[in-house]
């Protein structure tokens, strides 16, 4: 049942928009150098970041799901290259791949942001979700982790895009083991707690956050975004249903504080 033991009833608040998320977590002294370079899309933006970066990606400020994200890289001043879906375009001149992006997508404001050469396993790419979210004590608890495998031909790993959710231990068995991978999961956990509370001192109606987290070659962890709606039924995809039921739980809680009723055991 419910414990009755809670402080604050501020409905639950969230942001759509990643390129505000963004620049909140560059304007944190110590969260900053987990955050890839990002920039605004435009002509210029696009062009000094593949000279940068060599590979980037190119994502609607609005938007969930991995839906229209697109990868766009550099392998020369003449080749040029974006993926949608599953096949990729060449091109010989940025013009000429600036173009055919403008065709591409939808009529929306979209952000550049640095590409990270993901870890793999099995040869697929794969990524991180961190579920930390506000308790009945008005603590914030990591309530769910979890690694998420790409789909062999697409270029990101959300379940609802083809994406593989697994245990986040079995992902890193190649690289991490025993005490070592425990302590590294430990600090990612610690890393959406960071998180969690900045995005609490600035906006007090977040009650929770689902935190992706690429990691690189040197384990480096980057936060590729942060989701203050997250889905939980991704959770439900482990055979052990603890952290489902967890994150679960004080959703309803969240709800029921929200709509005004008395919460009681």
């Amino acid at each position: 049942m419910l414990s009755k033991k809670a402080a604050t009833t501020k409905k639950t608040i969230t942001i759509a928009s990643k390129w505000s998320k963004t620049k909140m977590l560059l304007n944190h002294s110590r969260l900053r150098q987990f955050v890839p370079d990002s920039r605004l899309y435009s002509y210029e933006a696009l062009q000094s970041m593949l000279n940068k970066h060599k590979m980037v990606y190119v994502k609607p400020v609005k938007g969930t799901g991995g839906n229209g994200v697109i990868k766009v890289i550099k392998y020369s001043e003449h080749k040029y290259a974006y993926h949608v879906g599953e096949t990729p375009r060449y091109f010989k001149t940025y013009g000429a791949l600036f173009t055919s992006l403008g065709s591409s997508k939808l009529k929306r404001e979209y952000l550049v942001q640095q590409g990270i050469n993901l870890l793999t396993y099995q040869n697929r790419i794969f990524d991180v979700r961190i579920m930390t979210q506000m308790n009945s004590t008005n603590h914030w608890e990591c309530t769910g982790y979890i690694g998420r495998m790409a789909h062999p031909k697409k270029i990101v790993t959300n379940f609802h895009n083809s994406g593989k959710p697994l245990p986040l231990e079995t992902l890193l068995s190649p690289y991490l083991q025993g005490d070592k991978k425990k302590d590294y999961i430990k600090g990612l956990k610690a890393l959406g707690d960071q998180v969690a509370k900045e995005f609490h001192k600035n906006h007090s109606g977040f009650k929770e956050i689902g935190l992706d987290i690429g990691l690189d070659s040197a384990l480096k962890p980057w936060i590729i975004e942060v989701n203050t709606r997250p889905d939980a039924y991704i959770f439900n995809q482990l055979k052990d249903k603890t952290m489902f039921r967890r994150v679960i739980y004080l959703k309803k809680w969240h709800k029921l504080l929200n709509s005004g009723k008395k919460v009681v055991k």
